[in-house]
């Protein structure tokens, strides 16, 4: 079956969870997280969580884990701790948890920074991968970059990714 098939039987709606990783930002000034609730919400997937956890790798990983398993979301897009300085952990939080990490994300994703702010591209470490039958997107915290990532990668193939997922 071909990419076409796959996407035609690809599940329309389904469940996103926003988990947003700042030690500087609450949820009420959390714009990047806002931008991709409401941008799911318009894409017709139902939100089920947007919340905002620390920078701590073991809070990072409780939080997601946690979330997984009372929330049970198809999706999670984690934005924030992807960068390079000391406190920016959550690559080494979420990466270990992957049952399949899914390597053309990143690639794909340093591709079209790299088309927007040239070489500083380097600087990303955004990741993507399955954990416990759901996909996880790590992106970094600002906005242009969710918007980004989430318009050019993520909601075009949410369904195809998901339905995969679902039936194998």
């Amino acid at each position: 079956m071909g990419t076409d098939s796959h996407k035609a039987k690809a599940p329309r709606q389904v469940r996103v969870g926003v988990l947003t990783v700042s030690t500087s930002r609450g949820l009420a000034e959390d714009e990047s997280g806002h931008w991709i609730a409401r941008t799911a919400a318009a894409e017709g997937h139902p939100v089920v969580f947007h919340q905002v956890v620390g920078d701590d790798a073991t809070a990072i990983a409780h939080t997601l884990t946690e979330l997984l398993g009372l929330q049970r979301p198809d999706a999670v897009i984690v934005n924030g701790g992807t960068g390079l300085a000391r406190a920016d952990v959550t690559i080494e939080a979420l990466r270990p948890l992957f049952d399949k990490e899914l390597t053309a994300f990143a690639v794909l994703f340093a591709q079209l920074s790299f088309e927007e702010i040239d070489s500083a591209a380097i600087l990303s470490r955004a990741a993507a991968g399955i954990i416990a039958d759901t996909a996880v997107f790590c992106l970094p915290g600002s906005l242009k970059a969710c918007r980004l990532a989430c318009r050019e990668l993520i909601f075009p193939e949410l369904g195809h990714i998901v339905g995969h997922l679902r039936h194998g």
